[in-house]
């Protein structure tokens, strides 16, 4: 059904997304990207090299509960997407409350600010979602854009996201949005 629609919406729109995991090698291209203006409002930064490197390449490893990729469009890198198993992420104080051992989270960006607002973010969250749910362990998969950034959750609606409600996480309050497994994509 998933693949169905993705079909009937790539005929409308031909931009195919690949998610290539990342590697030490995109690194330097990671850094550049979360120190532009548009992802640091919302993200990690500023940051440092050092502290790209510490944070992201332990996720490259395969016992690492967090799954980073840089997406692709038509071949060229445009942005940043990450994958994580929720139940992993409570010891360090985030979804204390999960029981569903195939609740997935993601967070993601686009790399240039002149491509936001063209359903280009929109597109590439639908197809990591497609993407993700090829794995018949994934229930669901949730994110937890700030109250106050309507740009992303404008982006996760048109993907299919719900909005659950206001959470408390780790980085101060968060509005939680789910998609199922079996909840048809919105187009």
């Amino acid at each position: 059904m998933v693949r169905q629609q993705t079909l009937q919406r790539m005929s409308r729109r031909p931009i195919q997304f690949d998610f290539r995991p990342v590697t030490e090698s995109d690194l330097q291209l990671l850094f550049n990207w979360l120190n532009r203006p548009h992802v640091v409002e919302w993200w990690d930064g500023p940051i440092s090299l050092t502290e790209v490197r510490d944070k992201y390449l332990p996720r490259t490893g395969p016992d690492s509960s967090v799954c980073p990729y840089i997406a692709h469009l038509n071949g060229i890198p445009v942005g940043f997407i990450q994958s994580y198993v929720v139940m992993a992420q409570q010891a360090s104080g985030w979804w204390r409350d999960e029981r569903d051992p195939g609740a997935v989270g993601i967070d993601q960006f686009l790399a240039d600010a002149e491509k936001l607002g063209e359903g280009i973010g929109a597109e590439m969250v639908a197809q990591f979602v497609e993407f993700l749910f090829e794995n018949p362990t994934v229930t669901k998969i949730q994110t937890d854009p700030a109250p106050t950034n309507l740009r992303a959750i404008r982006c996760y609606e048109k993907a299919g996201f719900r909005k659950v409600g206001i959470v408390d996480t780790p980085d101060g309050a968060a509005l939680l949005m789910v998609i199922e497994r079996n909840r048809t994509l919105v187009q």
